[in-house]
This record gives C-alpha cells, sequence and structure tokens, in this order.
C-alpha cells in the first residue's frame, strides 16, 4: 500500500491526540475524555443516519443501557472487559427490535418512535430504583484495572479510552469501506432503486440501528467509569440532541465528521468561557451560521473549498496546455 497525505495526515492526528492531555489539568484531560467518548456514540449515529438514511433521536438510550449494565456488573465485582461485552451484545438486541419500526415508517414518523424509545428508557431509569437507583443514580463505579497498569489517574483513563476509540474507528473505517458501506449508501439515496438492484433493504435497515447501537452502548460503557456517577438525567432526550448535532455540525456521512462535531459541542463551549456569559450566545451563533450557508457540516466545508481550489488549478493547467498548443 502506498503510502499518501491522507495517512501523514492520520499518523499527526494520532500523535497530537498522544501529546494533548500532557502536562494538562485534570479537567482537561476529563474533557478530552469526553470528546472521545461522544465521538464513539456520534460515529455510532453516523453510521445510521448519515450512511444508511435512518432518522434516530435515542443514542443517548443506548449509552444509558450500556452504562447501566457496566456500572451493575462492575459494581458487582465483574471486570470492565468482561460487564462491557454484555452491555454491548445487549445493545445490539435492542438496537434490532428499535429498527424494525423502521420497516413501516419513515422520516419525521420514525424520529418520532425513537424520541419515544429514549423517553421510555429515561422514565424506566428513573422509576425502577431496585435496578437503576432511580434518581440517586449508581455510583462508585471502579476504572478497568490490567493489573500492570491501572485507570485510576485520569490520564491512564485518557490513554485507555483512546485505545477504544481507535479500535472502534478502525472497525466503523471497514464497515463503510466495506460492500455492507456501499449498501448502506444505497439504502439512504433511494431505497426502491437499491431493493431492486437486490439489496436486501429490512436487513440494511436493522442492522444499520443495531450497529449504531452498539457504538452508543460502547460510549456509555466508558462513561460509567469516566464519571464514576450516572443518574437517569445523563441520558435525557436533550443528550440524544446533542448527539444528533455532533453529526450535523461535523458532516453527516462523512467518516470524519462526528469526530469534528463532537469537538465543537464538546470542546467548543470551553475554549469561549473566556467570553464568560457571552460564550453560548456565541456557540449557537457559530453553529447556526455553519448550518445556515453549509449545510453538509464542517467535512463540506473543507471539501468545498478543496474542489475550488482543485478546479482552479485543473483550469490553470489546461489553459498551460492550450497556450503551448
Amino acid at each position: 500500500m502506498r503510502f499518501s497525505l491522507k495517512h501523514l495526515l492520520l499518523l499527526v492526528g494520532l500523535g497530537v491526540l498522544v501529546v494533548a492531555p500532557l502536562g494538562q489539568g485534570n479537567y482537561i484531560v476529563y474533557m478530552l475524555c469526553s470528546w472521545l467518548i461522544f465521538s464513539i456514540a456520534a460515529m455510532g449515529l453516523n453510521l445510521t443516519l448519515g450512511y444508511a438514511g435512518q432518522i434516530s433521536l435515542a443514542q443517548a438510550s443506548f449509552m444509558a443501557i450500556g452504562a447501566y449494565t457496566t456500572a451493575l456488573l462492575t459494581l458487582a465485582g465483574w471486570h470492565w472487559v468482561v460487564a462491557m461485552p454484555i452491555g454491548l451484545v445487549l445493545c445490539f438486541v435492542v438496537g434490532l427490535a428499535l429498527g424494525f419500526p423502521a420497516l413501516r415508517v419513515r422520516g419525521h414518523f420514525l424520529a418520532f418512535v425513537t424520541l419515544a424509545f429514549n423517553t421510555l428508557v429515561f422514565l424506566v431509569a428513573r422509576n425502577e430504583d431496585w435496578l437503576t437507583g432511580g434518581t440517586y443514580g449508581k455510583f462508585g463505579m471502579p476504572r478497568p484495572d490490567f493489573g500492570i497498569v491501572s485507570t485510576d489517574s485520569q490520564l491512564n483513563f485518557y490513554y485507555f479510552t483512546l485505545i477504544v476509540f481507535v479500535i472502534a474507528a478502525a472497525l466503523m473505517w471497514g464497515i463503510v469501506r466495506s460492500p455492507w458501506g456501499r449498501a448502506f449508501r444505497a439504502l439512504r439515496e433511494n431505497p426502491i432503486r437499491a431493493e431492486s438492484l437486490g439489496i436486501d433493504t429490512r436487513r440494511l435497515t436493522l442492522l444499520a440501528f443495531a450497529i449504531g447501537s452498539v457504538y452508543g452502548g460502547l460510549a456509555g460503557s466508558l462513561v460509567s467509569p469516566l464519571v464514576q456517577f450516572i443518574e437517569p438525567g445523563s441520558f435525557a432526550v436533550i443528550h440524544s440532541l446533542r448527539i444528533l448535532l455532533m453529526v450535523v455540525v461535523g458532516g453527516a456521512g462523512f467518516f470524519y465528521g462526528p469526530m469534528l462535531g463532537a469537538a465543537v459541542v464538546i470542546l467548543l463551549p470551553e475554549v469561549l468561557r473566556f467570553t464568560e456569559g457571552y460564550y453560548l450566545i456565541l456557540y449557537a451563533t457559530l453553529v447556526i451560521v455553519l448550518m445556515v450557508f453549509c449545510p453538509s457540516g464542517l467535512i463540506g466545508v473543507g471539501s468545498r473549498i478543496r474542489d475550488k481550489l482543485w478546479s482552479r488549478t485543473r483550469d490553470r493547467g489546461d489553459l498551460k496546455q492550450g497556450a503551448q498548443l
């Protein structure tokens, strides 16, 4: 495989992620962990929405399933490495079940169904005290200990989260570049045409929800030991809307879109805090301007600039070649 500029930029990006927390305080490292975790959740929603074209407002509910499952099992003495896959399997099964309404309803009707499911999970977490702790939540979840290396310190937990993030991103890259990824795009563009080409749209729709749900569950399983306290309000509908905003702002249907979108939603407000009471106004204004002038998100802005520069370079080359003739 030939080494290209993309590979160089990828290595530089990984290097930046490795050195970013060095010399920083616990709060900055915590925010970087949150960015990585929400990037994982947004990657899952991007597969469901951006690649497969299925609207979902329930990603926070799958974070809740993953977080509560991991919390309950680790508090019972299970290791995180064992508890996490159980939460992911549960998310996969529930995601498959949630995908069935998508076979019958689409558009805003599907959004209402997923919204109702998120509300249902929130109500169960709040009212079933015997299982979830109710409004008091669960606390004291241990961080993973791997014998030689412990993740009790904030910096060690960041690198642990980074490893999980890289693995999750690599798997997602493989999915979107595989025949499944092309089938997901065909489902998004025109379901009827995709079905006429022999694509099993029912199976793809269910898989889009199930795989996206697994990524939400993985993010939740990381939230549990990071914060070491979870309660129903952490997974309310507003958080599903935040994850949706990450996908849309970053660029739905682009691989790196959720990561940029999560940086805008999680990190940008912290950068703007020097403006004191005006940072939320500035943040909202920047998001509105972006959505008005470039609905395809930040990746879309970069693509438009690249295409414009490429077209100018190509036009100059054509003019020079014409002059030589």
